[in-house]
């Protein structure tokens, strides 16, 4: 697999090899030792297990997000699209951090079979830019409803272009009601190695 950097630290691209032929394809799309070995070590400094694997099915123009864990139940997360096309985004809330408040946004689909890892410290959504979009992510910690956080996905300050006009945006009633950035109560506010 190949490991692409972000432009901010932590969050980063993963390719894994395609075998393709006239039968069809063939990948591996997770490898515990790849991982640790490629990404969890040198980007967090510690191997890495992931103990909940989700999946969700979203029709064209529904936004989720942005979603995190607090503190102690951080997550980090391998996210990827198996059917159709997403926008993937990672926004960092390490308070502290040079990059707080900027976001990478990411294309994940069926056709690139690009992965992406979003370590603990960020806040994570995604948009639907295909008709229908199946999308799984593994969790390095299990759903903790009490530790449940976001941040408004329809907020402006962050400067996300999520490629959808406004008039087809589909949202769940709880991500209306997340706060914006600037009034997060922000639980990463320590050390943020911490979170890496």
């Amino acid at each position: 697999m190949q490991v692409i950097k972000t432009p901010i630290e932590g969050p980063v691209i993963i390719e894994p090899r395609v075998f393709a032929d006239s039968r069809g394809y063939f990948f591996e799309s997770y490898s515990q030792r790849d991982f640790d070995e490629q990404v969890a070590i040198p980007f967090c400094g510690h191997p890495i297990t992931f103990v909940q694997d989700n999946e969700s099915l979203s029709t064209y123009g529904v936004k989720r997000g942005l979603h995190f864990q607090r503190p102690p139940h951080t997550q980090s997360k391998i996210l990827r699209c198996v059917k159709g096309r997403v926008l993937d985004v990672a926004v960092d809330i390490r308070k502290g951090s040079p990059t707080y408040g900027q976001h990478v946004a990411v294309e994940l689909s069926e056709e690139n079979h690009r992965q992406f890892f979003v370590p603990k410290g960020f806040a994570h959504g995604f948009a639907v830019l295909s008709e229908v979009a199946l999308f799984q992510y593994k969790c390095d910690e299990f759903y903790h409803p009490e530790s449940d956080g976001g941040i408004s996905i329809q907020d402006e300050s962050l400067g996300i272009d999520w490629q959808l006009p406004a008039d087809k945006v589909i949202l769940s009633d709880k991500d209306t009601r997340h706060p914006l950035l600037k009034d997060l109560d922000n639980p990463f506010d320590i050390n943020i190695d911490l979170y890496k």
